[in-house]
């Protein structure tokens, strides 16, 4: 029920977006501009880059609101093309193809395993470690903790496949537990 209402507002608000609302692009732009900012800045932009990115997600986004048809959360839908367009400024810069020399080349299976955070102080070390990881791992691992998406929706975001996102967690997990001290819980899983 909840969902459905969720999806009728998403539907008023899109409609008012495709009418030219100016009102309504701008709560567009302030609901999702935090998520948008840190998708860039996950990827590897500085803060100039991300500003610039930001503009160009926001501009694409509303030149495609006709092509989105719920088939997806709003906020992955807009995940996706910041996503896009920071490896696109990547690309232009050279750097793309330095993000990509951490593939992975074992597939595990890691798709329900959570961090155990007990505090905020433990939770800003924890980001500030994540932010030291790979950019491929780090951004599956905001991905999956903060932004709460699924296996599914990151593959589809980052444009890879499931297990590659498997992988991404798992690697990027136990190279947490070697960055954190042992009393941050990293090394027990709960694998329901």
């Amino acid at each position: 029920m909840a969902d459905e209402m969720e999806k009728n507002t998403q539907s008023r608000w899109m409609r008012r977006l495709l009418a030219g609302d100016h009102q309504a692009f701008a709560e567009f732009v302030e609901r999702y501009k935090q998520m948008v900012f840190l998708c860039c800045r996950t990827v590897g932009l500085n803060q100039q880059e991300s500003y610039d990115v930001a503009s160009e997600t926001f501009l694409a986004a509303y030149k495609s609101l006709n092509r989105y048809h719920f088939q997806c959360e709003l906020s992955t839908w807009v995940w996706k093309i910041a996503y896009h367009k920071a490896v696109d400024c990547l690309r232009k810069k050279k750097r793309y193809y330095q993000l990509f020399e951490e593939a992975s080349q074992q597939q595990q299976e890691a798709e329900d395993d959570t961090v155990k955070v007990e505090t905020a102080d433990q939770a800003q070390i924890i980001w500030q470690a994540v932010e030291r990881l790979p950019k491929l791992w780090a951004t599956a691992i905001i991905l999956f903790y903060k932004e709460q998406k699924s296996i599914v929706e990151i593959a589809e975001i980052m444009n890879t496949g499931q297990n590659t996102i498997k992988t991404y967690l798992f690697r990027g997990r136990n190279r947490l537990k070697e960055l954190l001290p042992d009393n941050f819980g990293i090394d027990s899983y709960d694998n329901g």
